[in-house]
């Protein structure tokens, strides 16, 4: 946090990377200086290059007005860039360009502007697939990672569960009203059962569902809701080691024939 070095936070859907964000910018010295974010990925490839460095008045079709990208708004700052590899290719290298020497120019206009900005970036893609596939450039990524930082997800952070779920339980039963509501030692091993596909993401929009169900219908048990709400079927982690396919061909060693096609079917169904 102390250095102006660019960071790239690694990890899954779910896990709190802009959080790792967020505390990295306000640890920094650039703290009150703006910390502004871009999601990439929802960003229409067309509009790339208006929406990090701005365009003037008549650039294009529908610009109707002169517009600041998000580099000068966090200049002296920092800028998050969120899913960093949906960035299109071709614009790239004009981010690498920013990057190395601080310099940009509007969609439209020739004068050359220069910024100070610190780059916090984020993804959940493996970045060095994508640069095998040709989809995202070597340099730009070595640019980014001077500081690469993993977060985990949930499921290998069991030790966490308890912690975040109480926590989720005071901050959300504060906002939406409700008193009363507390997890037990069996509610918390039943939540550090579950491997967490959406990571904390969705351990936080259980516990909120859980704790209006169970506000609104007579204080439903943690186990019972869990069973019958998360859209994945609530097994142990071992549970999900083994699919029903492979149960079903475990058990009948036979050739796959039509017969045993249309049995695995009636068994997944």
């Amino acid at each position: 946090a102390k250095t102006d070095s660019n960071v790239l936070i690694e990890g899954e859907t779910g896990t709190g990377k802009d959080l790792v964000a967020r505390a990295i910018h306000d640890q920094s010295k650039r703290s009150q200086h703006p910390l502004i974010k871009v999601n990439c990925g929802s960003v229409p490839r067309d509009l790339f290059e208006s929406e990090f460095f701005g365009h003037i008045r008549g650039a294009f079709t529908g610009a109707i007005k002169g517009r600041i990208g998000r580099f000068q708004l966090a200049d002296q700052g920092t800028l998050f860039l969120d899913e960093i590899g949906e960035v299109p290719l071709d614009l790239q290298s004009k981010l690498l360009r920013v990057l190395q020497e601080g310099q940009f120019e509007r969609v439209g206009e020739d004068r050359t502007r220069n910024v100070n900005v610190r780059i916090i970036a984020a993804t959940n893609r493996d970045l060095n697939k994508e640069i095998l596939a040709g989809k995202f450039r070597e340099d730009l990524y070595y640019r980014l990672s001077v500081v690469p930082i993993h977060v985990p997800p949930l499921r290998e952070r069991q030790g966490d569960i308890a912690t975040l779920a109480n926590h989720f339980v005071t901050t959300i039963s504060n906002r939406i009203g409700v008193s009363g509501v507390k997890l037990s030692e069996e509610d918390i091993k039943h939540l550090v059962s579950y491997p967490w596909p959406g990571n904390i993401r969705e351990l936080q929009n259980v516990i909120e569902r859980y704790i209006i169900v169970s506000n609104s219908f007579s204080g439903e048990s943690l186990e019972t809701y869990l069973k019958t709400s998360i859209p994945f079927q609530f097994h142990s982690a071992k549970a999900h080691m083994e699919s029903p396919s492979d149960k079903f061909l475990s058990r009948n060693n036979f050739p796959f024939d039509k017969g045993a096609k249309d049995s695995l079917e009636k068994q997944q169904i």
